[in-house]
């Protein structure tokens, strides 16, 4: 039976990648007691063998991913001290561990919300988290960045599933001369890693489970956003000229929903992380 939507499916929520039929939901139970010996053997490689090495061993096991076109080579003005800000679409948590992989480096990654477990079971370091006031969040950025390091965000500030991307919060073009875009695909095979009503810190642990699973990170090229920073260009339009590059490369539609509309439509409320869904007390 074919099924026609008035219009396109952006949001949604639920676990299952799948359509639950008997067989394929029976085929499921029989998975999980293998898929969560897997998940752990998964989460141990990752926790403790440096990348080149665990790359092919967790490819072996269906946990894989792939680099489309090139790494970004130095950026202008290399060796001044200066770091670097990496802007990519957001799939899933774990969207700036692949970012630190496809690079081969050590990389910070800037949240809203994450829950403890997340940040313990997570193989690049501490995540800075930001406060959502833009002048803090701003400065947080910026320090980091001026000591050097390389400095994941994703300015939908929410996940999204399907082939769409959010609108970009304008913030990450006024704090660097330049940034990366960072085009990022995830396919899986039986579970979502991503909720907008359950258990947050849940979502990397349903990602290790699936049967298989692969990642794809396409770096673009630079975008040069000092006009931002001079106030020659808003911001927004600088934003607006990512996400739409960022679409182009990936096929995905460009939209204004932002993360509020879809935690309104999916959970009833406007985002606010409670402490029961990160699975954490409150800090």
């Amino acid at each position: 039976m074919n099924y026609r939507f008035p219009k396109a499916m952006v949001f949604h929520d639920g676990r299952l990648a799948f359509r639950p039929t008997a067989g394929s939901t029976l085929a499921m139970f029989m998975w999980l007691p293998i898929g969560a010996a897997l998940g752990a053997a998964r989460l141990a490689v990752a926790l403790t063998v440096p990348y080149r090495y665990s790359t092919p061993i967790l490819a072996a096991t269906g946990m894989s991913w792939r680099l489309k076109g090139e790494r970004p080579g130095p950026p202008p003005g290399h060796g001044r001290g200066r770091g670097q800000l990496f802007v990519c679409n957001h799939r899933t948590l774990i969207d700036p561990v692949y970012v630190s992989v496809a690079l081969d480096r050590q990389v910070r990654a800037v949240s809203y919300s994450l829950s403890r477990l997340s940040e313990l079971i997570s193989p690049i370091g501490r995540t800075v988290r930001l406060t959502r006031d833009r002048d803090s969040d701003g400065r947080a950025m910026a320090r980091l960045l001026d000591r050097g390091d390389l400095v994941v965000v994703c300015p939908e500030g929410t996940t999204c599933r399907e082939p769409y991307l959010l609108r970009f919060s304008p913030l990450f073009a006024e704090l660097s001369d330049d940034v990366v875009p960072v085009g990022i695909a995830v396919e899986t095979a039986m579970f979502y890693a991503t909720t907008a009503g359950g258990f947050k810190c849940l979502d990397p642990l349903y990602y290790m489970v699936n049967p298989r699973m692969c990642y794809t990170v396409q770096f673009l090229e630079r975008v040069r956003t000092t006009a931002a920073m001079g106030r020659e260009v808003p911001s927004t339009d600088l934003a607006n000229l990512v996400q739409r590059k960022m679409g182009e490369a990936l096929g995905y539609g460009c939209t204004m929903l932002t993360r509020k509309d879809k935690y309104l439509m999916l959970a009833g409320n406007d985002g606010v992380v409670r402490a029961s869904d990160k699975c954490s007390a409150p800090p």
